[in-house]
């Protein structure tokens, strides 16, 4: 990191935010400063710790961007300018319960504001992040408005870059303020069984060390308390049974590569006995935004039972800092493949933001953009599903055997005449899960049918399926979800 660019950056935005004060009292200055060091420990390139620094400066103070681009160069001219303009977007959009409802396409707003460069919303998540930690400092009515909003918008977008460790606190610090009474009755649940687990958990993780110890491993290990919002949201899907989760309280091991993950968990498998259906391997099959660990539920000799997560170092940081730790800036980061989304070295789960990149530009352009396709790439849950060479299909969760097909081509959607899921004949109307292997059968004598909207979920399958039909479809009525087979 220069230093005497970024100090020179400090400089310019102490003067600029000069005699303005933070409803904390503090001198202005001091949040600026504060998204920096953010910035700094999610280990951004120097010009977006820059940006950082400058992010305010052009819609609060009387610093203009030409100023910003002649001492700092266009690319954190570039940052400050979509800053603001993010900023512009949310305008209007300040009665936060009338915005809430329809948050997915304020959302897919905001990300379209910032898809000509990803690092844009990485500044807003740092902007956030410091206004939720002060948000004390405001009255109870914005308290409550900022906090809904961040848990609404700001931590699934976190979630969506996977980074985790940004999700959790912005999450508990918000639901603090949206919800007090059962964010303080949650954490109190969770302190008192970490207590009363103390002993036990110091037992296992004993019991663990010594075993890798004995084989030679290289490993560190700790423990992963889950945190209030996630409890929240998990009681929920359990009928706030607390006994049916397992994860409350979870151990990690981080290792050094890929094959000593599976060593790991079959020594952890020969030591408690592993509770059937918990095994999730997302080493093999990642989480939509990336995220990879092994995770293997046990019971050990004592009748407890606890989770252990798998990973290497690498997935770790990965895990908690998400986008922040894979995005890595060369020299392409201002060319103008980068600002297109044609530059190649994005991850796989990160492509969504070369999408983002090209719905940006077309909008510029004056061209349309199908928003519904958009959003439902972006928000819905992916699953992955296998064909039985091996090839892999993304679809949103929620997608049948036609939603496959289509995917695959709209030759092999127009004739299909079954499928079989894991080697086993299914119905259409099966929910497909990720990690599925699914075989399209068909038959040339075979045609698309109007009852085939009853078995389709994405929009996708469903233009090839009205294409195909031609003028058959304008006498189907508006046909509502499929409630598809679990």
């Amino acid at each position: 990191m220069g230093k005497r660019r970024v100090e020179k950056a400090i400089k310019i935005a102490t003067k600029a935010h000069e005699g303005q004060k933070r409803k904390s009292g503090d001198d202005y200055i001091v949040h600026p400063l504060a998204v920096m060091k953010i910035l700094e420990d999610w280990k951004m390139d120097e010009d977006t710790v820059i940006a950082g620094v400058l992010h305010d400066t052009v819609e609060d103070t009387s610093l203009t961007l030409d100023e910003i681009k002649n001492e700092f160069g266009e690319s954190v001219a570039f940052l400050v300018d979509g800053v603001t303009k993010l900023g512009k977007v949310r305008e209007g959009m300040k009665d936060i319960d009338t915005y809430l409802p329809q948050t997915k396409d304020n959302l897919l707003r905001l990300l379209v504001a910032t898809g000509a460069d990803i690092r844009v919303l990485i500044i807003k998540l740092a902007d956030r992040l410091h206004n939720l930690r002060t948000l004390s400092a405001l009255t109870a009515d914005k308290q409550k408005k900022i906090a809904k909003e961040s848990l609404e918008v700001f931590a699934p977008l976190a979630d969506r870059l996977n980074m985790g460790r940004l999700r959790v606190e912005m999450s508990d610090i918000a639901f603090s303020y949206v919800n007090p009474k059962r964010y303080e009755e949650l954490k109190n649940l969770i302190d008192e069984r970490n207590r009363s687990a103390e002993k036990t958990l110091a037992k296992i993780e004993a019991e663990v060390r010594e075993l890798l110890d004995s084989e030679g491993i290289k490993f560190e290990m700790n423990g992963r308390i889950k945190s209030v919002y996630s409890l929240h949201r998990k009681l929920a899907k359990y009928n706030q049974n607390i006994d049916a989760i397992y994860d409350l309280t979870a151990m990690r091991v981080i290792v050094d590569d890929i094959t000593t993950c599976y060593l790991v968990l079959g020594l952890i498998h020969s030591l408690y006995t592993p509770v059937s259906g918990r095994i999730k391997d997302y080493i093999a099959v990642p989480k939509q935004n990336g995220y990879q660990s092994i995770h293997t539920t046990v019971i050990t000799k004592e009748k407890k039972i606890i989770e252990f997560q798998i990973r290497t170092k690498e997935m770790h940081e990965y895990a908690e800092h998400g986008l922040a730790a894979s995005f890595y800036y060369n020299e392409q980061k201002l060319t103008e493949s980068y600002r297109t989304g044609k530059i190649q070295h994005l991850p796989t789960n990160l492509l969504w933001i070369t999408e983002l990149q090209q719905a940006a530009a077309q909008l510029r352009e004056g061209k349309k953009v199908n928003l519904d396709k958009l959003k439902l790439n972006l928000f819905a849950d992916k699953i992955f599903i296998y064909t039985p060479k091996g090839d892999i299909v993304d679809l949103p969760n929620g997608a049948l055997p036609l939603d496959f097909a289509y995917r695959l081509h709209s030759e092999i959607g127009g004739h299909v005449t079954g499928v079989k899921i894991n080697g086993k004949m299914s119905n259409l109307n099966t929910k497909l899960k990720n990690g599925d292997i699914v075989e399209i059968l068909t038959s040339k004598t075979q045609t698309a049918k109007p009852s085939w909207f009853e078995k389709i979920f994405t929009p996708h399958a469903r233009n090839k399926l009205k294409q195909q039909l031609g003028s058959k479809s304008d006498v189907i009525p508006k046909m509502t979800p499929p409630k598809p087979k679990k």
